[in-house]
């Protein structure tokens, strides 16, 4: 397995990373615009725009989440053989992933709506930081967000271009009678 393969793995097998790398990210980035005083793009536009901004994204995250519950139950809906294969082995981790994925729409949408409520002229609360921070947990939960639709589409599109499986002969319940007598 591959340095990529199991980063992958071990970042689809918990879903608390996406906090994680969100948080190291946002710091990262106050760090930088405290020590260097340049770089926060989001003091230079007006309150108002940034309230709108705020207001915005809280829109388009809720319709982002209602399109991938969507796309959850369209491809959850196949049953090819190893679509079910994974479910049944899977269930666990596949169930914590897209739940994960809807808690994350609400918590995104709070953190845009909390910033809308708290910036004002000065920017007293750092409100900006705080969509910084839902903005870049919305990143990372769409990065998981595609990763987890495209492996379910490639299981799927597998069990969709299999030839078919030879039909089964059927049995005929008379051929031990016919065996033991040949003639009739």
């Amino acid at each position: 397995m591959s340095v990529r393969e199991s980063l992958i793995d071990r970042w689809s097998e918990a879903v608390w990373w996406d906090y994680v790398i969100a948080f190291l990210l946002v710091s990262g980035h106050v760090a930088a615009v405290r020590a260097s005083g340049h770089g926060d793009w989001l003091a230079w536009i007006d309150s108002e725009q940034r309230v709108s901004l705020y207001g915005t994204a809280a829109g388009v995250v809720s319709a982002i989440g209602g399109l991938s519950s969507i796309a959850i139950s369209i491809y959850l809906s196949s049953n090819g053989e190893r679509l079910q294969a994974v479910r049944r082995h899977y269930q666990r981790e596949l169930r914590r992933n897209w739940k994960a994925l809807l808690v994350a729409t609400a918590v995104i949408c709070v953190g845009c709506l909390a910033a809308q409520g708290l910036d004002n002229k000065t920017d007293t609360h750092s409100a900006r930081y705080v969509f910084e921070a839902s903005m870049a947990l919305a990143l990372v939960r769409f990065l998981r967000m595609l990763w987890l639709l495209d492996s379910m589409m490639a299981v799927n599109d597998r069990d969709q271009s299999d030839p078919p499986a030879p039909p089964v002969p059927r049995f005929d319940p008379g051929w031990r009678q016919r065996r033991r007598n040949p003639t009739g």
